[in-house]
């Protein structure tokens, strides 16, 4: 059964406890990055999509709620992780009402070969069948799904999203950077300090990293000043460096590859000496940034609601960082809010943040377990209560 939360409280619940995690609505930005793209209305910058019978999901279940007759779904494929959210509108914003998540590994390999594996690809639509199901029980009648970095690097990229549609009816949308990095935004707004002139959001994912720079003069509606997208990404990376064994030197050639990346944005943009002079606030998304900081306040099991919109000293978790970095692969595992399944990706990780929080001296970060699916939950809400509206 699904429950309502506060919104004026922004808290989420652990992962195996989404259902019933209510957010409010935010703007997103109109187009790619460049100087003074203005956040537009989010319906204006995302592909939208009616559930029809050929996606295999019920178009008559929904009755209608306020403005939107509809059950929304935001579903994200990336390079390591598969996830789903399934929400119902409330008058301030939605409520959760399903969620999934798997780690699918899509972009293993990937950057030896070129393209997705077989194995991978098995991985992935097997995740894919359950969202189906979920999104069929749930009656969706309005669906956006994409596909990031593994889809889009990927010789077979558009194949295998063809593969997904016959074989689960869920029909995959293959955004672009730009697209993913103002999804992102909009989906941590309400996590952004007014009182900062400026914010730094970055978004370690597996095959690359997206940083937006962001002038916070109008919160509600900020301007993207700039933004770029890197091929580090923490499996990338990982297969290049290696993820179960990691020499010290290994480890300094990664920072120093992101950092020489980073070199650039920084020449264009001049953000140090915003952070220099205090000015602004730097926010951190992702698995990297979530777990570190789990690891960092000593939980033994990761706990959502205690990490999302958590302040966390930089120093601290660079401090996490250095430790997880010199430790083997059997101490990683054992190390809580890691284990197995990450523990050869997390030094990846490490390694680009070290390098983003060197270049850019903040003393404090906060951390969001939201994005990129909260972003697109909230667009096509926006756009249904835009069409509802009588002209």
């Amino acid at each position: 059964m699904d429950t309502d939360c506060q919104l004026s409280l922004c808290k989420l619940v652990p992962q195996s406890a989404t259902v019933g995690l209510t957010f409010n609505e935010n703007g997103a930005p109109d187009r790619r990055g460049g100087r003074k793209a203005r956040f537009g209305l989010v319906t204006d910058c995302v592909l939208t999509e009616n559930a029809d019978p050929g996606q295999r999901f019920r178009n008559d279940a929904a009755s209608p709620l306020g403005n939107w007759p509809h059950i929304y779904s935001a579903l994200d494929l990336g390079t390591n992780n598969c996830r789903l959210l399934i929400a119902k509108p409330t008058r301030r914003g939605f409520r959760v009402v399903d969620a999934f998540s798997r780690i699918v590994r899509l972009g293993e390999g990937l950057g030896h070969s070129g393209a997705l594996s077989d194995a991978a690809m098995e991985r992935a639509i097997s995740a894919l069948k359950i969202c189906a199901r979920k999104m069929q029980k749930r009656g969706v009648s309005r669906a956006h799904n994409v596909a990031t970095a593994a889809c889009r690097q990927a010789a077979n990229g558009a194949d295998f999203a063809s593969r997904v549609l016959t074989e689960t009816g869920i029909r995959l949308n293959i955004i672009t950077p730009a697209e993913e990095a103002r999804l992102a935004v909009a989906g941590c707004l309400p996590l952004l300090d007014p009182k900062s002139r400026y914010g730094l959001v970055f978004d370690v994912g597996g095959g690359s990293t997206e940083l937006i720079w962001l002038d916070l003069g109008n919160h509600r509606n900020p301007d993207i000043l700039a933004w770029t997208s890197m091929p580090q990404g923490v499996v990338t990376l990982s297969e290049k460096y290696g993820g179960f064994e990691i020499s010290p030197q290994s480890y300094t050639e990664m920072v120093k590859e992101v950092r020489e990346h980073l070199q650039g944005f920084e020449r264009d943009h001049a953000l140090r000496r915003h952070f220099e002079a205090g000015e602004v606030q730097m926010l951190g998304m992702s698995g990297t940034v979530t777990t570190l900081t789990g690891v960092h306040m000593g939980l033994r099991r990761y706990d959502r609601n205690q990490v999302d919109g958590a302040w966390v000293e930089v120093s601290a978790i660079r401090d996490v960082a250095r430790k997880l970095s010199g430790m083997d692969y059997p101490a990683r595992v054992s190390v809580p809010c890691i284990g197995e399944e990450r523990a050869d990706l997390v030094v990846a990780g490490c390694a680009i943040l070290e390098a983003i929080t060197d270049l850019w001296p903040a003393n404090i970060l906060r951390v969001a377990d939201r994005g990129l699916r909260e972003g697109i939950l909230t667009t096509l809400m926006r756009q249904d209560e835009r069409r509802a509206v009588p002209k």
